[in-house]
């Protein structure tokens, strides 16, 4: 059983757990995600349940928090994963959110960013909160800009050497 991190009227964040393996394939492969994020080379389930130990559980583990799934309250079904992110090259955390395709643009993913911004405010005591995306991906420039983020720079993202957004919410905004 996954450790519940918040509910929302509609939605359950909780911890994710190598059951979890399917979800994470699914999501991991989807065209948005290849296409913004990138390939992190999920081929198989087996990929899938490292990626969840590596990436998200290890994380819990060594900054008590990272990107945690978020599920419909009624069904209990996985649709998306948010929240933050400790990257080498950001002083400060970032907010992170990916959707199946067939559940975007009603509105899941800016209730659970709220949620989860809160939760980082209150409970982690993050006062600044940073998020990344590609200058192609204008969907996500609009969700963060409509939960108070401000573009702050383009920044090169030192593993793929690309150009990347930054914005930025918190104590540091002038």
């Amino acid at each position: 059983m996954s450790k519940s991190i918040l509910k929302t009227e509609r939605l359950i964040l909780r911890e994710a757990n190598p059951s979890d393996k399917h979800f994470f394939y699914e999501l991991l492969n989807s065209p948005k995600w290849i296409k913004y994020i990138g390939d992190r080379n999920i081929k198989t389930l087996k990929n899938a349940e490292d990626y969840i130990s590596d990436k998200l559980i290890n994380s819990y583990k060594t900054n008590g928090y990272g990107l945690y799934v978020y599920e419909l309250k009624d069904s209990h079904k996985p649709i998306g994963i948010c929240g933050f992110i400790k990257r080498d090259y950001l002083d400060s955390e970032d907010i992170g959110f990916a959707l199946l395709p067939e559940y975007e643009r009603k509105g899941y993913t800016y209730e659970i960013s709220i949620a989860v911004l809160n939760y980082g405010v209150k409970k982690l005591g993050i006062t600044k909160i940073y998020a990344i995306t590609t200058k192609e991906n204008v969907a996500s420039q609009e969700l963060l800009k409509k939960l108070g983020f401000n573009f702050k720079s383009i920044i090169i993202e030192p593993d793929t050497n690309e150009e990347i957004l930054l914005f930025s919410r918190g104590s540091e905004m002038k």
